[in-house]
């Protein structure tokens, strides 16, 4: 099996990137850097794979690891978000300092591994991939590695069932659904409840600030239009402000109903046109 120089070169490239952004993943501060350093990984191995005649394991490496399980990965980070004030402090006092010394062995182990190893000339692709990859592939999983594909199976099933188990929490009181809530509201319709959603603040009124009452169709403040923070802050304008700031506007717009709406300020205004 010859190597071509364009294989060589791509090589060179591709495999320090891959280190980078396989250290990326280690030392990334936040996790969708991680992430995206592990697909960058994936991404360039599956370029490899293509380039060493394994086009089926690239083209399963982009959409199985790349296109399903990192992309999982990264919606579970958007739906459940990731705190940027993780602790950094070791919950096992030591736990850096062992796995620097255990991390130092194996290195050691497999660099000696590897220099004293002796491969056989390679004996190259054609005569395995004379059925195409696929075919070679799958004789080799389902024949030569079976056993072990049944274990990794196993472990994987494994594995999402204790996330299931894990992750499941029991419900401490019953799940009160659209009908339980239309229920209760009904029920406390009774008792001076708000069968329909509050009034936005302002509505009928001179102004719409978020401070100021809706007014009924009577001209009377609802009490309720205002955020109860506000209410409870003080921050709420008072019914008598809102009703002079109204009796004002309908005596020079309106004078005529003035006397429907505000029968007292009409009462003052004939004693002093009898005076």
């Amino acid at each position: 099996m010859t190597v071509s120089g364009g294989e060589v070169v791509l090589f060179w490239v591709l495999a320090p990137l891959m280190v980078l952004a396989a250290l990326g993943l280690l030392f990334a501060r936040k996790a969708v850097h991680a992430a995206i350093c592990v697909v960058f990984v994936m991404i360039s191995l599956a370029i490899l794979y293509i380039a060493q005649e394994a086009a089926f394991l690239g083209v399963v490496q982009i959409v199985v690891y790349t296109g399903a399980v990192m992309m999982l990965f990264l919606f579970v980070l958007m739906l459940v978000g990731v705190d940027a004030s993780d602790s950094l402090v070791e919950t096992i006092r030591g736990q850096r300092f062992i796995g620097i010394l255990l991390g130092l062995g194996l290195g050691s182990v497999l660099v000696g591994v590897i220099a004293q190893a002796t491969f056989p000339p390679s004996v190259g692709l054609t005569a395995a991939n004379a059925e195409t990859n696929p075919v070679a592939l799958a004789r080799i999983l389902f024949a030569d590695y079976v056993f072990a594909l049944e274990v990794v199976g196993i472990l994987l099933v494994t594995a999402a069932i204790a996330a299931l188990v894990l992750t499941h929490r029991r419900r401490l009181v019953p799940r009160v659904g659209q009908r339980q809530v239309s229920d209760a509201k009904v029920a406390a319709l009774a008792e001076g409840g708000l069968l329909t959603p509050l009034p936005a603040p302002g509505v009928y009124a001179q102004n719409n600030a978020m401070d100021t009452p809706a007014l009924d169709p009577q001209g009377r403040p609802i009490e309720h239009s205002v955020s109860r923070i506000l209410r409870i802050r003080g921050q709420e304008r008072s019914a008598d402000r809102i009703l002079a700031a109204e009796r004002d506007v309908l005596v020079e717009h309106e004078p005529e109903l003035t006397g429907r709406r505000f029968p007292e300020l009409a009462a003052g205004t004939d004693e002093d046109e009898e005076r």
